[in-house]
């Protein structure tokens, strides 16, 4: 009985995230083709990595201030390739919504995960760069029509295409 109320009591002090979650997430980072540089920075402009894909990175996902989810830009970059950016942005957990309105977490719901950051999931939680190689020209329109090499469109976005021949 002791421990029952030991157990609950350490839950009802603590954030749902927090048991469940983490201060940060391991994201990985990928390029075609690979071994391209990578230069993460934070929202202040930081350099927090650099490195070559494949790898992958350990991020915070807090900045230490209150509801302060971290903000990422990894810029990945080879020679005779273009520049691709990708921003990784926190977004709020279910474990952070969910879970605290389950267990009554008030104190954790208001105060232990909005400043451990483990309220948050960097998203997203891969990061899969086609890069598109220097030279490479497209046609448009001012309507948006864009006709450019299936190589040059990356794979994440390739579904989303119309045949039209």
């Amino acid at each position: 009985m002791k421990k029952t109320i030991i157990v609950l009591s350490l839950l009802a002090l603590s954030g749902c995230a927090t048991i469940l979650g983490d201060k940060t997430q391991l994201i990985g980072i990928k390029s075609t083709p690979s071994e391209a540089s990578i230069n993460i920075t934070d929202e202040k402009g930081v350099s927090i990595y650099k490195g070559n894909t494949p790898t992958s990175v350990t991020l915070q996902k807090s900045d230490g201030s209150y509801f302060g989810g971290k903000t990422y830009q990894v810029s990945i970059e080879k020679p005779g390739y273009k520049t691709t950016r990708i921003t990784l942005d926190t977004k709020v957990n279910a474990w952070y919504v969910a879970g605290n309105l389950v267990f009554g977490g008030l104190i954790g719901w208001l105060v232990v995960d909005p400043l451990s950051g483990a309220m948050y999931t960097i998203k997203p939680e891969d990061v899969s760069a086609q890069l598109a190689a220097q030279g490479t020209t497209g046609m448009s329109n001012e309507k948006g029509f864009h006709i450019v090499l299936l190589e040059d469109v990356p794979s994440p976005i390739r579904h989303h295409l119309n045949r039209i021949n």
